[in-house]
């Protein structure tokens, strides 16, 4: 599990063969868990300089090559009592945005994100969603696009700065929209009412 917030910035030495090679100051440990780019993937070999990590042939399918290139977000997997900031992200990419329009104001940038209009329903004005690893609040939502503010210190410190329109983007929706669907989904598939225990199991999810 990780939370959206990056550790650093780290630099894609080489990637075929599913195997990818970042230099990076973080040290882990072979096994570990870290999201690069918002893709939870298992580290197994450890560098001077970095580490390695293995990509399956389904995630590089789904991500585009350009994900695992030059500078990358990484965020390690939360440790029991880690503070828990930002919001609950799995590192499972739902599907990939593609930025059709960005304005710039005095305190911010706003970035308008396309998606998969069957995502839409998983985005949420004033949830949490996470864009290439990186926890952020969804302000507006339109019919197949949704648009983000992002604030200064974001925009120093993550690749938001080198996006334009075009750039695609991995998108991680919020987690627990899509279990109350499925939820809801097998209530209707078994022509059942929600019960007021159903209702208040929803409830603690979040």
């Amino acid at each position: 599990m990780f939370t959206g917030l990056i550790r650093e910035m780290a630099e894609v030495k080489s990637f075929q063969n599913g195997k990818l090679r970042l230099k990076a100051n973080f040290k882990p440990k072979i096994g570990d868990s870290i999201a690069v780019n918002g893709v939870c993937l298992t580290v197994t070999k450890i560098y001077n300089d970095g580490f390695e990590l293995k990509v399956a042939k389904e995630t590089a399918n789904i991500v585009p090559k350009e994900k695992f290139k030059g500078l990358v977000h990484i965020e390690p997997a939360m440790q029991m009592g880690d503070r828990f900031e930002g919001h609950i992200v799995q590192g499972h990419i739902d599907c990939i945005g593609e930025i059709i329009d960005i304005k710039k104001y005095k305190d911010g940038i706003d970035f308008f994100i396309k998606v998969p209009k069957e995502q839409i329903k998983y985005i949420v004005p004033k949830g949490s969603i996470a864009i290439d690893g990186v926890s952020l609040t969804v302000n507006e939502v339109f019919e197949d696009s949704f648009r983000l503010t992002i604030i200064p210190h974001t925009m120093q410190n993550t690749l938001f700065n080198s996006y334009k329109i075009g750039s695609k983007v991995n998108i991680e929706t919020d987690m627990f929209a899509r279990y109350i669907e499925h939820i809801l989904n097998q209530k209707q598939n078994s022509k059942k009412t929600l019960s007021w225990q159903d209702i208040d199991a929803i409830n603690m999810s979040y």
